[in-house]
């Protein structure tokens, strides 16, 4: 039996275990299977791969994109400047780290983008917002990071989104879980009121379909989009990965 699975933690709401039983299933794959593997401490890696021999692909989410890095062999899949990892590829009880968020976010991203989506906000700095930038500075978006404290890798806090900054960054991105399921009812605390009709509004939270973030952007005219085709892309990109022939 193949075996492949995500680390992670919590793991309450999975959409790759979903996505991949289905996949399985529907494509006759009777001799894969995708497992969740809810670990409290990244230092339970390597327990869970000896465990597991099967094991030939796991991909990371939420907090481990960053720390899992240490204990990969490769990191040739990374691409050049990118810290963190959200696939992995296993080998003869090798670990070889990859990056398929790239791929899938900037895939979702890119058709709703308008000649005037120059300047973005990225709320949140997380594992994800390591791709959202990579993918950024790769298109010539300038953007600035959000962050609740002031400190390493964001550029200005949430009280400091003033209606300037608002007007310049008509592009707006957010890589935290705040108003995915169950807790629809809270939204990222930005000035919703000086969104305008020039504004993109993406969220990485695929459930519910449209958050109260990308709620209250449509309600002021603005673009929206959730993060569900990024998470269809880049576990098709594990896919691929996963299956490599050397």
């Amino acid at each position: 039996m193949r075996l492949f699975g995500l680390i992670g933690y919590p793991l309450a709401q999975s959409f790759s275990k979903k996505f991949f039983s289905a996949k399985f299933e529907r494509e006759g794959r009777e001799d894969c299977k995708y497992e969740l593997f809810e670990i409290r401490s990244i230092d339970e890696l390597s327990e869970l791969m000896r465990s597991n021999p099967d094991l030939e692909g796991l991909n990371v989410t939420i907090p481990y994109k960053q720390l899992v890095l240490p204990f990969l062999h490769s990191m040739e899949g990374l691409p050049v400047g990118l810290a963190a990892c959200n696939c992995i590829r296993i080998k003869d009880g090798k670990l070889s780290g990859y990056n398929t968020d790239v791929t899938g976010f900037e895939k979702s991203l890119v058709p709703q983008l308008k000649p005037h989506h120059t300047k973005a906000l990225v709320l949140g700095n997380g594992g994800a917002t390591a791709a959202v930038v990579y993918v950024l500075d790769k298109l010539g978006i300038d953007h600035t990071i959000v962050s609740r404290r002031k400190g390493i890798g964001s550029t200005i806090t949430y009280d400091q989104m003033t209606e300037q900054v608002m007007h310049e960054h008509t592009l707006i991105i957010n890589t935290t879980p705040v108003g995915s399921f169950p807790a629809v009812d809270q939204c990222p605390n930005i000035p919703y009121q000086f969104i305008t009709s020039n504004h993109y509004l993406f969220d990485v939270v695929y459930n519910p379909d449209k958050s109260l973030f990308l709620q209250k952007g449509e309600e002021r005219g603005a673009s929206v989009k959730n993060g569900y085709e990024w998470l269809v892309v880049q576990a098709e990109e594990s896919w691929v990965i996963w299956n490599l022939v050397d």
